[in-house]
């Protein structure tokens, strides 16, 4: 049967349909499907496609590479196109960004796979090493690149499996990720022709990889350091279902503003801390937000409320933040934050001043472009004689592995979010699991606020304790936290340095299997 198939493959039009397929397949390993095993055929595929036909040109090599990123990231990313089904203006992107976005993302996937081609003549366990290093560092470098889009590693295929994604708290996901893209193409060595050093290395390297789940699923059944607040204290999350297209219907702000205060059903006599998601007031700024202190009245002097909402600041130009502003019962301005990464083509333009002359505008109701925040400081706050350090990230900032925070002093993360814009897609689920791993990675319980998304509690070792489905809107009450009870490897030396660490080590183990084979 597999020589029937290699022989079929043999005719470019075929190997090219099957390349372009086995990355769609491929997708399904990733939320919220999460059937990782899919890795080993659909990635093991491709990598003996690439050894059976050493006599490719190095075009071909680029091509192949292309197609099976390109089938990969059009099935797991199409979900960005519905963000533009909100305003006529934007339709006629939508085949554009359905076809540009995986054909850009594809050329991650493409150099790692030309750049193998230069080592055809190595053994087929060290080719496993250079292209899991190749292909990780491009995903690495897909991270940080035009501001980073760090989304859809083959690790998060494992976001399902709390036991494999302990690590985390070791390597990080870039370090993760190029372990797991090992795992997933060592049994194909074992399918190639190999000398017997090669089959013992393998198998151990397996054994190491299966180690792995046994040592999180240790991890998983170790106590943490459970904080309760003080006396009947609570955090409320609220997870809200306000229609995105109040973006182009202004006037129903007041009634917003009161479904989130109903929706908040405070308490008087309990100390609270109130965390409504970003986006839901829209058509007001921070400095016009006392319009709607009536409504704030249902609210105690003991209460809080985190909210996301834009700010302008006049300067020499007026400049607008997406902002996480903390208030009181009377509006006062308690903390304030600046969202730092801001997400291209939806808060602000890229080349502005070139694009805007096409008729390019942001999305987000056709503002100017966002400004961005220089600085993330933890908030501290005080809850009934109880003191939280906060560190606040507003929705796509969760995405960026190790580029939180370079400290650690902090007790919770706050993520509040909007999900609107991607639908009942499967958008909203990818962005969760980018929840669970930052949790497992810095060991911080994160609160997550999301309108039309999923709002949940996530424990330092990545357990979801409580959530709220995008099906219908709720409120999540909290009376303690988890705290590990030391900080994580990853995030006390140097986190995203793991990841050239480990590089390091297998380019040392490239080397010493070149000597053997000599």
């Amino acid at each position: 049967m597999i020589e029937k198939l290699i022989k079929l493959l043999k005719f470019k039009k075929v190997s090219y349909i099957f390349i372009f397929l086995i990355g769609v397949i491929s997708s399904l390993s990733l939320p919220p499907y999460n059937y990782f095993y899919i890795n080993f055929f659909t990635l093991g595929s491709l990598f003996f496609f690439l050894i059976k036909n050493n006599e490719l040109s190095k075009k071909d090599y680029f091509l192949y590479g292309w197609l099976f990123g390109f089938g990969y990231f059009l099935s797991s990313l199409y979900w960005i196109s519905i963000s533009l089904t909100f305003d006529s203006d934007f339709k006629f992107l939508i085949p554009i960004s359905i076809i540009l976005i995986p054909s850009f993302l594809a050329l991650f996937i493409s150099i790692p796979v030309f750049l193998l081609s230069f080592f055809l003549k190595l053994s087929n366990l060290c080719l496993v090493l250079i292209f899991s290093i190749l292909l990780a560092s491009f995903e690495f470098i897909r991270g940080f690149i035009l501001t980073g889009f760090p989304w859809n590693l083959f690790v998060y295929s494992f976001s399902d499996n709390l036991s494999f994604i302990q690590m985390l708290s070791v390597f990080g996901t870039y370090g993760l990720n190029l372990i797991c893209i090992s795992f997933f193409l060592i049994p194909s060595v074992l399918l190639l022709n190999k000398s017997r050093i090669e089959s013992i290395i393998s198998y151990i390297l397996l054994i190491f990889f299966l180690s792995l789940f046994l040592i999180g699923n240790l991890r998983l059944k170790e106590e943490n350091i459970i904080n309760r607040f003080n006396e009947v204290s609570l955090i409320k999350i609220i997870s809200s279902k306000v229609e995105i297209n109040r973006f182009y219907e202004p006037g129903n702000e007041e009634n917003i503003i009161n479904q989130l205060v109903n929706l908040s059903n405070p308490e008087k006599d309990i100390p609270t801390l109130f965390i409504w998601p970003e986006g839901v007031i829209t058509s007001t700024h921070l400095k016009d937000i006392w319009r709607y202190r009536d409504l704030f009245k249902k609210f105690s002097d003991n209460h809080l409320i985190l909210f996301g909402i834009n700010d302008i600041v006049l300067e020499d130009e007026s400049k607008i933040y997406n902002s996480l502003a903390i208030v009181d019962n009377q509006l006062n301005l308690k903390s304030l934050y600046y969202k730092n990464n801001l997400v291209p083509f939806g808060e602000f333009l890229p080349l502005e001043n070139i694009l805007s002359k096409f008729g390019f505008k942001n999305i987000t109701n056709k503002y100017q472009s966002f400004s961005n925040g220089n600085k993330r400081d933890i908030i501290y706050t005080e809850l009934n004689n109880f003191n939280l350090s906060i560190l606040p990230l507003i929705c796509y900032e969760i995405i960026y592995s190790g580029e939180l925070s370079d400290k650690n002093n902090f007790d919770l993360i706050v993520n509040i979010s909007e999900d609107g814009w991607f639908g009942k897609s499967i958008g909203p689920h990818q962005h969760f699991a980018h929840s669970v791993f930052r949790a497992i990675e810095e060991g911080k319980t994160i609160l997550r606020s999301s309108n039309n998304g999923i709002s949940a509690m996530i424990s330092p070792k990545g357990k979801t304790l409580k959530i709220h489905k995008s099906t219908y809107s709720g409120v999540l009450k909290i009376d303690y936290f988890e705290k590990l009870r030391e900080m994580t490897v990853f995030s006390l030396y140097g986190r995203n340095n793991i990841f050239f660490y480990l590089v390091a080590i297998y380019i040392t183990l490239i080397f010493f299997l070149k000597r053997i084979g000599r």
